[in-house]
C-alpha cells in the first residue's frame, strides 16, 4: 500500500467527489449572483448568474421527470442559443452526460449518433426539423423524449415531439436535490468527432478535462471574470465551446455573447455595443472581419485580443489583422480529443506566423519518425531543423480522457504511452515550434469543418455513372481549403451538375461536405498496395484550380469553369 508523509483522506474525498465543472459554475451563482453571464443580442435579453441558474434548473427538474439516470446522455443538435447552453449545464446537475452535436449534419449521419450513444433525450433546433425527423426516423435507437427548440416562437412542433418551452414550462427553479455519485472521472460531456473512414467518433470528456481546459484558456488569453467573450464558431465542436465559449467563460465568471449566425458586420458592432474583449474565429473568419472593418471601421477598442484556430495563420494576414482588428493575435492548433495543445501568443506573431507555436503550459508535442508497420516511440524524434518530416503528437494529460466513446479499436490506434497520435504530419525546431506539413489521413478542413475524402468518396462512388473518384482539398481564400472532386465516368453523359445533385441529395453527406468543383479523368494514381494517392491529386488541384479547368456542378446543362 502506498505510504505518504500525511493523511490524505480529506484531500481525496474532496478532490475527487468535490472539483467537478458544474461546482465551479454553482461557485459564481453565489458569489457573481446580479453579474451578467449571458446575453443573446437577438432576443435583447441578459441572463445574470442567478437567471441563468433558474432556467437550467428547470430544465434539470424536467429532465429528472423524464426518469433521466445517473451517465444516461442528452443529446443535443443546436446552433448556438441560450438552450444551448442550458443543455450543457442542466445533465451535470442530475450527473447524467450533456452530448453536442453538429446541426450540419445529414439525417443519415445524425441516425448513427443517435444508434451510437443511444441518447435518453434528443433536443434539436427547429431550423434543422426536417433533418432531425429523417435521423429519428432512420435511427434504430428511439430516445425517450424529443424536444424542439424554436428559436422563433413560430415553429410547430411534429407529432410526438415536445417545443422547449412547454418542456420546461411550470417546473421548479430551485436546485435539484439529488444524490448522485460524482467522481473527477466520470464522463460529463460528449462531443463528436470523424475518423480516417468517416466515421464519427465519441470524444468522451471528464469533471478534470472539462475544469482544465478552461484552466488553459484562462492561463493563455489569460480570461477573468471581467471579460465579455463571443466565440463566432459553432459551440458543438471543441474549439467552439471550450476556446471563449460557454465552457471557461462561465467557469471564472465571465459573460458570454452569443452569435447566432455570423456575419461580420454582426460580430464587429457587437464587440462595439456589448463590450466584447475576446473573439474566438477560424481564419477565414478573420478574413472577414479585416475586409468589414475595412469598409465600415466600427471601434474595436474594447477587444484585448482575438483567438484564431483550426488553421495556419498566414503572415501578410497576421499583419493585416494585427493593424486593422487588434495587435493581440491569438493561434491554437489542437485535436478534438485534446484541445488546444500548442499556441501563438501575441509576442510570437507575425514572426512566428506560418507555424502552430510551441505546446502549451500544462502539455508536451513532439514530432517522431514515421515506419510503415508501426508506430514511432514518443522518444523517436525526427530532428528539430524544420527539415525533417514526422507524425505530429500531443500529450495533454488533463485535457484528455485518453479513450473513445463505444470504439476500442480507434482508442488503441490514436492513444499510445500517454500520448495522442493524432495524424498530422509536421516538422518542428530548436525551439520547438511546430509546422505543419499535412494530414496523415488527407482529411480536409473548409470553413473549420472536417470533411473525411473517403465519406465523399463512398458517396460519389454509389452514383451509377461513376466507376471511381478521389477527392482532395484544395487551398481557398475564404474557407482555408474547398471540396475537388476527381471522377472517372462509368457513363459518358455524366455532368457535374448531376453528380452536385446527388451529393445534396444523399441522407449520408452534410452539404458543406458537398464537393465545390469537379473534374473528370481518365484515370487515379494508386500506390503499389492500391491506395488512392490523395497528394498526387492535391498537387494537381491545386494546378488546374489554376488553369480554370475545375468546374462547378451548380448550372443545370452546361457547368462553370472555375478561374
Amino acid at each position: 500500500m502506498e505510504q505518504f508523509t500525511y493523511d490524505v483522506t480529506m484531500f481525496k474525498e474532496n478532490f475527487e467527489n468535490d472539483f467537478t465543472y458544474i461546482n465551479g459554475f454553482m461557485r459564481n451563482v453565489h458569489r457573481f449572483a446580479s453579474r451578467p453571464a449571458l446575453t443573446c443580442p437577438i432576443k435583447e435579453k441578459t441572463w445574470t448568474y442567478a437567471d441563468l441558474n433558474k432556467d437550467v434548473n428547470q430544465l434539470a427538474h424536467a429532465l429528472l421527470e423524464d426518469g433521466v439516470e445517473h451517465n444516461e446522455v442528452v443529446m443535443y443538435q443546436l446552433l448556438n442559443s441560450p438552450e444551448f447552453v442550458f443543455c450543457y449545464l442542466a445533465p451535470q446537475k442530475i450527473a447524467a452526460i450533456n452530448c453536442m452535436i453538429n446541426f450540419k449534419l445529414s439525417p443519415g449521419e445524425t441516425a448513427f449518433l443517435l444508434d451510437d450513444s443511444k441518447p435518453a433525450v434528443y433536443v434539436y433546433d427547429a431550423e434543422v426539423k426536417e433533418m432531425a425527423v429523417q435521423a429519428l426516423e432512420m435511427a434504430g435507437h428511439k430516445p425517450r423524449r424529443v424536444i424542439m427548440v424554436d428559436f422563433t416562437g413560430t415553429v410547430e412542433a411534429p407529432e410526438g415531439h415536445v417545443t422547449f418551452v412547454d418542456y420546461v414550462n411550470g417546473k421548479s427553479e430551485e436546485n435539484p436535490a439529488v444524490n448522485r455519485p460524482k467522481h473527477i472521472y466520470e464522463e460529463v460531456t460528449r462531443l463528436y468527432t470523424s475518423g480516417t473512414t468517416g466515421r464519427a467518433k465519441g470524444v468522451p470528456l471528464n469533471n478534470v478535462n472539462e475544469i482544465l481546459s478552461a484552466h488553459d484558456v484562462a492561463m493563455h488569453f489569460p480570461l477573468s471574470s471581467m471579460d465579455k467573450t463571443m466565440n463566432m464558431t459553432p459551440w458543438f465542436h471543441r474549439g467552439g465551446i471550450h476556446s471563449g465559449g460557454p465552457n471557461p467563460t462561465l467557469y471564472v465568471g465571465g459573460e458570454v455573447v452569443i452569435l447566432r449566425n455570423f456575419t461580420p458586420r454582426a460580430a464587429l458592432e457587437s464587440v462595439d455595443k456589448y463590450g466584447i474583449t475576446f473573439l474566438v474565429g477560424v481564419p477565414a473568419v478573420l478574413k472577414m472581419l479585416y475586409n468589414a472593418q475595412q469598409k465600415n471601421p466600427t471601434d474595436l477598442s474594447n477587444l484585448k485580443g482575438i483567438v484564431t484556430m483550426g488553421a495556419p495563420l498566414e503572415k501578410a494576414d497576421c499583419i493585416k489583422f494585427q493593424e486593422t482588428l487588434t495587435p493581440n493575435i491569438f493561434n491554437g492548433y489542437g485535436t478534438s480529443e485534446a484541445f488546444w495543445n500548442t499556441f501563438l501568443r501575441p509576442h510570437d506573431l507575425p514572426e512566428m506566423s506560418g507555424t502552430s507555436g510551441r505546446s502549451c503550459t500544462d502539455d508536451d508535442v513532439a514530432v517522431v519518425k514515421v515506419y510503415p508497420d508501426r508506430k514511432g516511440e514518443p522518444d523517436d524524434f525526427v530532428a528539430k531543423d524544420s527539415q525533417e518530416v514526422g507524425e505530429i503528437i500531443v500529450k495533454a494529460t488533463g485535457k484528455s480522457a485518453y479513450a473513445y466513446v463505444n470504439n476500442e479499436e480507434a482508442s488503441k490506434r490514436v492513444f499510445y504511452k500517454g500520448w495522442i497520435y493524432i495524424g498530422d504530419m509536421g516538422t518542428w525546431d530548436e525551439e520547438e515550434f511546430i509546422t505543419v506539413v499535412g494530414r496523415k489521413n488527407d482529411m480536409i478542413v473548409s470553413s473549420g469543418e472536417n470533411i473525411h475524402p473517403i465519406q465523399v468518396e463512398e458517396t460519389l462512388n454509389q452514383h451509377p455513372k461513376v466507376e471511381e473518384s478521389v477527392v482532395v482539398g484544395v487551398p481557398d481564400d475564404v474557407r482555408g481549403e474547398v471540396v475537388v472532386a476527381y471522377v472517372i465516368k462509368k457513363d459518358p453523359s455524366l455532368t457535374p451538375y448531376e453528380l452536385n445533385k446527388y451529393c445534396l441529395d444523399s441522407p449520408m453527406l452534410a452539404n458543406y461536405k458537398v464537393p465545390r468543383y469537379y473534374r473528370f479523368i481518365e484515370e487515379l494514381p494508386y500506390t503499389a498496395t492500391g491506395k488512392k494517392k490523395h497528394y498526387v491529386m492535391r498537387k494537381q488541384g491545386i494546378k488546374d484550380r489554376e488553369l480554370g479547368l475545375l468546374e462547378r456542378g451548380t448550372s443545370r446543362g452546361q457547368s462553370e469553369k472555375v478561374q
